[in-house]
């Protein structure tokens, strides 16, 4: 990562410091302006006020230089919409999973469309926005998901543009004074349209908030061993439950468009709320199709979302209970 401050120039040069421990001096030092010099190659001295500290660094030549990334395929976007891409993709993405390749948040570039794509298996989100390209050009790339974090949160929420490089086996990211360079995780992504439902059986709209209150309650419900909730859809209902033999039932019901037969599916609460929390709509779209197939939730947006559901279990009472394969 490099990153540029406006500072009085008065003799130019470079030096190479322990970064942890410069940060933890500066962010200590009460003064509003630093002085830093360096005497020798290795030495740097910071004079602030009455205070002068000398903490020892390295010769800059040791400093490695950033990749050179000129002649890769440069995407433009604004900084608000890319910071909304990787946000409502990331949070799927797996983390530490033995599939390598999920740890990570793909890039898929085609038909003058950038699309973003997260999963971990149990769930999925992926989000697209149209990008000034030539139509012939298309890729694959999956980023590293700490590298898109650290996006995240270089990136503000305006229409300031900002540009993202992208090579075969390195991507930038260049906003304002920062610019973050990253290598990509090397392999095959695993083919994900498979798993996003093509027909829908049954779609109506679901209050968001008034979801995300019952859920957190119900999920108060549910065990380490066992975070389920029953979803039981009836005519213009919807009734969440959840038990635990060691915590106790919770039962809460809400009104919904809902108008086919009645049909019980199993979630993972936590992981609908994830997805709750990254729609910013007053309502959303849920489609189902049976209790053995993933659900897809979709907004107003470009975005969708998947989650799988959990095994039912075959007693009335809700026992222990399993992810579906994908």
């Amino acid at each position: 990562m490099r990153c540029f401050v406006e500072a009085k120039i008065v003799e130019e040069g470079a030096i190479a410091l322990p970064a942890r421990r410069f940060f933890q001096l500066v962010r200590e030092i009460t003064s509003p302006q630093i002085k830093i010099s360096a005497e020798t190659s290795e030495i740097a001295e910071i004079t602030t006020g009455t205070s002068v500290f000398k903490i020892h660094g390295m010769n800059k030549a040791e400093f490695p230089a950033l990749p050179d990334l000129s002649g890769s395929l440069e995407i433009s976007f604004t900084s608000s919409n890319l910071k909304a891409m990787l946000s409502k993709t990331s949070f799927s993405a797996a983390k530490e999973d033995s599939r390598y390749m999920l740890n990570g948040v793909q890039v898929q570039i085609a038909d003058q469309k950038a699309t973003f794509i997260g999963t971990d298996g149990k769930r999925l989100a992926k989000a697209s926005s149209s990008v000034s390209i030539d139509p012939s050009v298309q890729g694959s790339y999956v980023i590293p998901l700490k590298a898109v974090e650290e996006m995240i949160k270089m990136l503000e929420e305006s229409d300031a543009n900002v540009a993202l490089q992208l090579a075969h086996d390195k991507i930038s990211l260049e906003s304002g004074p920062l610019t973050l360079v990253t290598k990509l995780l090397s392999g095959q992504y695993p083919d994900v349209q498979r798993v996003i439902p093509a027909k829908i059986e049954q779609s109506f709209s679901i209050h968001r908030e008034e979801l995300i209150s019952l859920l957190r309650q119900v999920s108060l419900f549910t065990s380490e061993t066992s975070s389920s909730v029953r979803f039981s859809f009836e005519t213009g209902q919807l009734h969440l439950a959840a038990m635990s033999s060691d915590i106790g039932e919770g039962r809460v019901s809400m009104p919904v468009d809902y108008a086919g037969p009645k049909l019980e599916i199993a979630f993972n609460p936590y992981f609908f709320l994830d997805i709750l929390r990254h729609i910013k709509d007053e309502t959303f779209r849920f489609g189902l199709n049976d209790p053995h197939n993933p659900g897809l939730i979709t907004d107003s947006s470009e975005a969708l979302f998947v989650i799988m559901p959990m095994r039912l279990s075959e007693a009335p009472a809700l026992r222990k209970e399993t992810i579906a394969p994908v």
